[in-house]
């Protein structure tokens, strides 16, 4: 029975700046369809040209990303491998080709990710922050009254970092915002021009980032990556399993405070800070 063939969508990531920052397998791939679809075609050049790599180039970018759907589609029907690729870094990643990529799966085309390049990873990776999880937002919204609905909404997510994009033009307006929401004393990375010859990253707090900003304007260019410190959750203070608060209040009798915490907890397996703090508050209100 003859099997027909078809072609095959790569999503390929490219470099985020440095153009070296391009993985072997990609320059392969991009040799080797017959189309690459690109977010801008002069942009794609430069990089295409850096390597050698002389294959047709279309655009497809937010504005004609739907209608390019039956064009890529008719290449893969006729056997053409495309290659998806933005500006910089992995397509569909607050970037132009979700829908492509999701139209191309549902008309049942293999698609193939070929990694590399991420923004977000490489400012994670080396900002040296400590925490078990992220949240990866990406851009927040233009306005300020939204802006700050959304960041507001973030305040709940503890223990993990909070990754967000930003633009130069409105990185102040940001941050500002952030103070607003978050306080002045939660931390924050800048990531700015990642892999680039002006590649900053810098943490402090984020009452003090305004003033860090302003201190240069070169510290105002470039594409940014901002990352939130993680916090902890707030103790549960109100409630107490009856078994671990009776064996507290024994301990508690013939034991300093701190003592009788640390047993309680080794003994019942209970959080030593939460025990602490319920504790101290008993102390309080029997004094």
């Amino acid at each position: 029975m003859h099997k027909e063939i078809k072609g095959i969508l790569y999503v390929v990531a490219t470099p985020i700046g440095n153009l070296s920052d391009i993985t072997l397998r990609a320059l392969k791939v991009l040799s080797e369809v017959e189309v690459i679809a690109a977010e801008h075609i002069q942009t794609a050049q430069k990089l295409l040209s850096r390597h050698g790599v002389t294959t047709r180039v279309i655009p497809v970018h937010q504005h004609n990303e739907n209608s390019a759907v039956e064009k890529i589609i008719f290449f893969l029907n006729n056997n053409q491998s495309v290659a998806l690729i933005t500006d910089a870094g992995t397509p569909a990643i607050s970037d132009p080709g979700a829908r492509l990529v999701r139209s191309v799966r549902e008309r049942g085309y293999s698609v193939v990710p070929i990694p590399g390049a991420n923004a977000a990873i490489s400012a994670l990776s080396a900002s040296g922050l400590l925490a078990p999880h992220f949240f990866f937002y990406g851009f927040l919204p233009v306005k300020s009254t939204e802006r700050r609905r959304r960041l507001t909404a973030l305040k709940s997510l503890h223990a993990c970092i909070l990754v967000f994009y930003e633009a130069p033009h409105r990185i102040l307006e940001t941050v500002t915002d952030m103070v607003h929401i978050f306080g002045v004393e939660r931390g924050v990375t800048f990531a700015r021009e990642l892999t680039k010859v002006f590649e900053t990253i810098h943490t402090c707090a984020l009452g003090d980032a305004i003033a860090w900003l302003q201190a240069d304007t070169n510290r105002l260019r470039g594409e940014f990556v901002l990352l939130l410190t993680a916090i902890e959750p707030p103790l549960q203070t109100e409630f107490l399993n009856p078994q671990v608060e009776q064996t507290l209040a024994v301990l508690q009798k013939n034991l300093p405070l701190k003592h009788a915490v640390q047993l309680t907890a080794e003994i019942t397996g209970e959080n030593r800070k939460r025990l602490y703090a319920i504790a101290l508050e008993k102390q309080k209100a029997a004094s």
